[in-house]
């Protein structure tokens, strides 16, 4: 019974940690993804102006699409792949590891109210709640 109890204890941060490295390396690729691609403004008006017609986006993601998105596309433009790339190196180095769990949930969560949704979401949501949940084992 000791001997399970002692791989448990090595085993569980080395999957939790792979957790958190690999949803980093997730938002790492995202990040520089958008960069590669010049995603900016542009991008931004699209996923707002789709928002107004898309009936799959719930009315609280249309009133922040409408005010803040087409208020500020330039901002939005610029802070998307920042963040992307700043949650990709935190999780990677295993800084700030609940707080990068909880924006990382909290970003996809509203890239699906937004209906832009890719593969890797659902798996990167997944990756969030285990850094979430065990924190201190993911660092």
């Amino acid at each position: 019974m000791k001997i399970q109890v002692r791989a448990a204890a090595l085993v569980a941060p080395a999957v939790v940690g792979a957790a958190r490295v690999g949803l980093g390396i997730l938002w790492l690729h995202e990040g520089i993804f958008k960069y590669s691609a010049h995603f900016g403004r542009a991008d931004i008006l699209l996923v707002a102006d789709g928002a107004k017609t898309n009936s799959r986006v719930p009315e609280y993601f249309r009133a922040v699409a409408e005010f803040a998105l087409h208020g500020w596309p330039g901002l939005f433009g610029f802070l998307t792949p920042l963040l992307e790339t700043c949650l990709g190196i935190a999780l990677i180095l295993g800084v700030l590891t609940l707080p990068a769990g909880m924006v990382s949930l909290l970003t996809l969560m509203t890239y699906w109210s937004s209906d832009q949704l890719i593969a890797q979401y659902p798996i990167m949501g997944a990756l969030s709640v285990v850094v979430i949940a065990w924190p201190l084992l993911a660092t």
